[in-house]
């Protein structure tokens, strides 16, 4: 399960210091690719084969814009000794991504944010929507 929230910035080259528990989580090689919401969203090799394999089987009329929105610009990052990995360009400009992000575990995957576009989200939740979510799970 990945956990945490951490705060860090682009270098000149486009590389983002990724949190070595995340790295360790999710293995030497991961998958990074557009997310939900307009952030990025980080797999491992095992999650993203899964997935993968799943988004194969539904019929071509149901995945194909699933498929596209995937596939297109999914990379697979190798982390360098100082636990770097690059984003594209393409990815940063689909997240709107400046220099400051946020890294944060989301249970079954890891999402990168533009820093104030994940302040801005987290100040506009709810807390009753969330009340009522965990009512309705039974928490």
């Amino acid at each position: 399960m990945y956990i945490g929230e951490y705060f860090h910035s682009f270098d000149e080259k486009g590389r983002v210091n990724f949190p070595a528990k995340l790295r360790e989580e999710l293995g030497e090689q991961f998958v990074i690719t557009k997310g939900l919401d307009g952030c990025l969203s980080a797999y491992s090799m095992e999650k993203w084969e899964r997935m993968s394999e799943i988004v194969a089987g539904l019929p071509q009329a149901k995945a194909r814009d699933l498929k596209r929105f995937m596939f297109s610009s999914a990379t697979v990052v190798n982390p360098d000794k100082q636990g770097r990995v690059l984003v594209s360009p393409t990815l940063r400009t689909f997240a709107k991504m400046t220099k400051d992000i946020a890294v944060i575990g989301a249970s079954d995957h890891v999402e990168l944010w533009d820093r104030e576009t994940w302040i801005e989200r987290n100040a506009a939740i709810d807390s009753d929507d969330i009340a009522a979510a965990m009512d309705e799970l039974g928490f």
